[in-house]
Parts: C-alpha cells; structure tokens; sequence
C-alpha cells in the first residue's frame, strides 16, 4: 500500500496565522464555496471545479461517480474530473447547514466541514466537503471532497412511505412460508453465512425488491456467535455498532456479549423477516459463460441446485481448517493442541496449566476467562501489540460520534468514511499519541510487566490495522490489568525452538510447562471460503480481499471482486450497515440495467 498524501494541511505549511481565523465566518464561507462548486460541477466545468480544490486535495468516491471506491489526488484527480464530470450529471446541489462547522482536530489544523447532496443521472448522493484556509485571506477551498450514491432513481427502498400499506387478514403467514421456500423459483442473489454480513446485506436487498435467500450451516441465525468461546463480548461500543433499520433499543449494554448478539441476529432476521434456510451445505458453486451461478445446496438429506445471478460470500475474515502453526515435537507432546475458534469454555480446562499463544484480541479474551475460572494461565507474546482502552482511550477517539449524543447514526457514518485513509494514515498518529496519554498509566504498567507494545500498522493505532491486516491489536476492557498485576503470566523474552512431550522450550533454554497450548494465532487466507465451495481456480482468479490498495481503499471486499457476480461480504457490525448498502447499490444497479456505464479506471 502507498498512501497518496505527503503531509497535512498545516497553518504552518498553508502560511496562515492562527490569529487570522478568530472570528470565522464558517457559514458564509461554506455557503460561497459550495454555491461556486455546485454552479461548475453541474456545467461539468472540470477547471473551475479544479480552482476550488487545493493543492494536495484529495476526492474520494463510493459509487457516485465511478461505480467503485476510490481516492484521488494530484494528476489523478485532475484526470478523473475530465473523464467524469461532464457525463455525471451531477445537478440539484443542497447544502446541509444543520452539520455545518468549523472543526480543529489539532491546533494547526483548522477546517470547515459540511454535508450536502446532490443527484446525478442515475442516482441520489449525499457528499461531505472540508475548506481549508489560504494565504493573505485568500477564499478557502476544499482539501477533502468525499461523494457518494445513496440511492438509485426510480427504485426507492421499501422503507417508510414506501412500505406496504396494504392490510393482511390471515395471509401473512402462508405468504412468508411461500417466499421463503422458493419451491419453483430461484432467488437473485445467494448469500452464504448468515452471521451479521449476510443478514445486513440481505436486509438491503429486501428493501430493494431483490430477491434473495441466505444460507446458514448452524441450526439456528446467530450460530456463529453462540458457539464460540463463553467470554466473547464486542469491544465496540453499541452507538457504532447499529444495524440498518433496526438499531439496538436505548437499554442495550454499551458492549454486547456474544450470546446477546446472537440472539439478537435471530430476531434480526424474524423481525424483518428475511428469507435464511438453516442446517444447510453449500456444497460446490460453478459459473457459466452467461455469468449465472450453479450452485449444489445440502439441505434435510437432499441437493437443490440454484441458478443465481449473483452469489455473496457473508463468511467472515477467514477460514479455520484444521491447520495449526507448526513446532518442532508438536507430535510428541502430550497435552492437548487446540486453535482458539475450538474454544468454548474455561471450564473445561479446570486444574490445567494452559498456554495461549497469541496476543491480540481472542488471546486477552481467553485469557482472562481462564484467570476469572481459576486456571493458571501464561500469554505468550510472539511480536508486538497496540492496546488502547476503551474506557478511557475510546470517548477520545469517538468525540462527537458514536456516542451517547451524537447525530444519527447515518451522519456519522458520512463523516466516517469522508475522510479518505491515504489522509487518516497522516492524522492517526497524532490521535494516537493522544490516546496513549490518557492510557499512559496502563500502558506503564504494561510495559514495567515486559508487555512489548507498539503504535500499531503505520504508528495509525488499530484505524489501518484493521483495514491492512485485520489484526494486531486489542481494544481493552479489563485484561491488560490483569497482566499488570500478574493474575495473567506473560512469557515474550524468547522465541518457540519446539515443544516437548509436557511444554514448549524457548531459544533461550527455558521451559514452559504445559497441559493445554491454545494457538490465537488468526485464520487463515480469506479466499479459502470460496476455493472450499468454488475451487481453486476460481478462487486464484479473485483479486486480494481485504488489504488497502495503492489509493488506500479496500481490496476486493464489497466491490469487484474480479469475477462477474461474485461477491465478498464482510466487516464488523458498522463496517456491515455501511457497506451493505453499496453491495445491494451495485447489485440493483445491474439488475435494472443502470449499472455502469463501467468501473471508473483512469485513462
């Protein structure tokens, strides 16, 4: 990954004194700018438009104009507005003065943010725009434009005024036993999993009259929560973690236990009454010249075959097969080997010294469900780790959204995924020394223990590391303690030679006794749920899924995927309800054939 951005927007840099900006008149800038850039951008004058860009600005898209997730800047970004604004039809610009601010995210750094919305030829689009001050009181202009499509013209979801209005006396149950059957027709879309990715998409599509049906290899919607380990609580908090059309009720805990969440999904699903068959085996999907999808369904002792145009892979951030990290005398030791997706409960490791290698997430987790059952527990800690609290660490990072407070959820979404990550890669390392501030008397301690820390991927904290490797930190909320006073043993002074028939040995000659190893080493290749069911061939022909590319955008993951009606759907809770959209967007597009006329690449 390269990250376009050299170097924030300083007043510094920008030749702007502080004092200069004392009595801001936020309103009336924002108001001339956007009066200038709707004026242009509806023309399609793509040099005016650029004149009231900056620099290093930097637009980035979702769907509005390119029908892909994209970031420019620079000679790109110049190229893009000469191939796309004129044939956008971008037109019927309003602004959002409700949201509009001036911000100082740092103390030299000063802009005025704004939503607005606008149409172009196929689509309703919502956009956030942030000014930047000039020298010598120069007008402001916009060093970040974010658009994006939020719905397409002609096709409204069914929500709201648009849901059915029509009474149902005594029908509503045979017709939901019918629509769920599909006895002698075939969905649109397939999707497999019906964890969180699966039925927030599958709510999408619903709305958008798209036909689809989900598949669950668990008895029951939430299986995929309810069965792992007992401790498992979100370490998001609830304000960020809502679900489209139907977010938590005011009462829920702030962090939700597994088991809730899995009940949860199972209403989810009943509530908005989405088409999901249980206790079924997807077991091969083959694809055809014309582009439909063949797909072999196990279901009550009998295959279904499907003929689907698309087919969504909801099944998570990897697969487990079976395959641990390897040592040497694994084969010998006589203790039990286990990955932590095999984990239950603490409880069945009573009297046991256990051994967790591993020390993000799932390890603290286990960990400290270990120590809280009375289990003699050591973490071994292979490489370094970002901790950051969410007591104390997440109000900060979180101030003024996803919280108590804050706009609705869909305006902090905006904002969110407004700012493009080529510019959080230059920001996050501010914030995170911010936040190690408010942690410094934790992140001491830890430190006094031998716990090695780090600042995360690209000193960004967790904001990149979940984007680039999905991994590699934890979000406290309570086991970094338990390190500090030593209730979890910790051993990271040497590295694994192999393991003999009681323990491990390290390089440095010491040994760690041990009845039970649980390796919390992650998972595997996330493409290896689609070779399972696609093949190999298929599955090399996907382009990487997850990751950042070179413009700092997700790769493969809720946008082409590199065949032609495949899918991956994936991403926590929030990342879910925001991008479920642009899947379903995407989807409805082609279906109504508004769709393109491509993916924007550059010329």
């Amino acid at each position: 990954m390269a990250f376009i951005v050299k170097s924030l927007p300083t007043l510094d840099k920008l030749g702007v004194a502080a004092s200069s900006l004392e009595s801001v008149d936020a309103k009336k800038i924002a108001t001339e700018w956007f009066s200038q850039f709707s004026k242009h951008a509806s023309e399609g004058n793509v040099a005016q438009v650029a004149s009231l860009l900056s620099e290093d600005a930097l637009w980035r898209d979702v769907l509005s104009l390119t029908w892909d997730f994209r970031t420019f800047q620079g000679d790109a970004l110049q190229q893009f507005l000469v191939d796309r604004l004129p044939d956008a039809g971008m037109s019927n610009f309003q602004l959002n003065e409700q949201y509009m601010h001036l911000s100082r995210p740092y103390p030299d750094i000063v802009w005025i943010e704004t939503l607005f919305t606008f149409e172009t030829t196929v689509g309703l689009c919502s956009g956030v725009f942030r000014l930047i001050p000039q020298p010598n009181g120069g007008a402001w202009k916009a060093h970040c434009v974010f658009t994006t499509l939020e719905d397409l013209k002609g096709f409204p979801e069914k929500i709201g005024s648009f849901r059915n209005k029509a009474p149902n006396h005594g029908k509503w149950e045979e017709e939901r036993r019918r629509a769920t059957s599909f006895a002698s027709s075939d969905p649109t879309v397939l999707i497999v999993g019906a964890g969180q990715s699966g039925l927030e998409l599958a709510a999408r599509l619903k709305a958008l009259d798209v036909s689809v049906l989900v598949l669950e290899k668990n008895p029951r919607v939430g299986d995929n929560w309810r069965n792992r380990y007992e401790a498992l609580c979100l370490h998001d908090p609830v304000w960020y973690e809502h679900m489209p059309y139907l977010p938590f009720p005011p009462q829920w805990p702030v962090f939700t236990p597994a088991k809730k969440l899995a009940n949860w999904l199972e209403s989810y699903a009943e509530s908005l009454e989405l088409p999901v068959w249980t206790s079924v085996e997807v077991k091969s999907a083959t694809t055809d010249d014309s582009g439909m999808w063949r797909v072999t369904v196990g279901r009550e002792g009998q295959d279904r075959v499907f003929n689907v145009k698309h087919l969504v892979f909801a099944t998570g951030f990897g697969s487990y097969r079976g395959q641990l990290p390897t040592y040497p005398g694994m084969e010998n030791f006589q203790g039990q080997l286990l990955h932590s997706s095999e984990h239950k409960k603490a409880s069945d490791h009573a009297g046991k010294k256990v051994v967790v290698i591993g020390a993000c997430t799932s390890a603290h987790d286990l960990c400290a469900d270990y120590y809280e059952h009375g289990v003699d527990v050591t973490m071994y800690q292979r490489s370094s780790t970002y901790v950051m609290t969410t007591s104390k660490a997440m109000p900060i990072l979180f101030d003024g959204v996803y919280s108590e407070n804050a706009p609705p959820v869909e305006v902090c979404d905006l904002f969110s995924v407004s700012y493009p990550n080529a510019l959080v890669g230059l920001m996050a390392p501010r914030m995170v020394d911010k936040l190690a501030e408010a942690d410094k008397e934790l992140l001491d301690g830890l430190r006094q223990r031998g716990f090695r820390l780090n600042k995360g991927y690209k000193d960004c904290g967790f904001s990149l590391a979940v984007w680039e490797q999905a991994g590699g930190y934890y979000l406290d909320v309570g086991t970094s303690q338990l390190i500090v006073d030593g209730k979890i043993k910790l051993k990271n002074d040497a590295q694994i030679a192999h393991f003999t028939p009681t323990g491990l040995a390290f390089t440095d000659g010491s040994e760690l006794p041990a009845d039970v190893v649980v390796f919390a080493t992650g998972v595997g290749d996330v493409k290896d749920n689609v070779r399972k069911v696609c093949g190999d061939e298929i599955g090399n022909r996907c382009k990487p899924i997850w990751g950042l590319d070179a413009e700092g955008e997700i790769q493969g993951c809720w946008r082409d995927l590199g065949i032609p009606g495949l899918w991956y759907m994936m991403g926590n809770l929030a990342y879910c309800r925001i991008y479920s959209k642009h899947v379903a967007l995407q989807i409805k597009a082609m279906e109504e054939k508004v769709f393109g006329p491509e993916r924007y690449s550059l010329r």
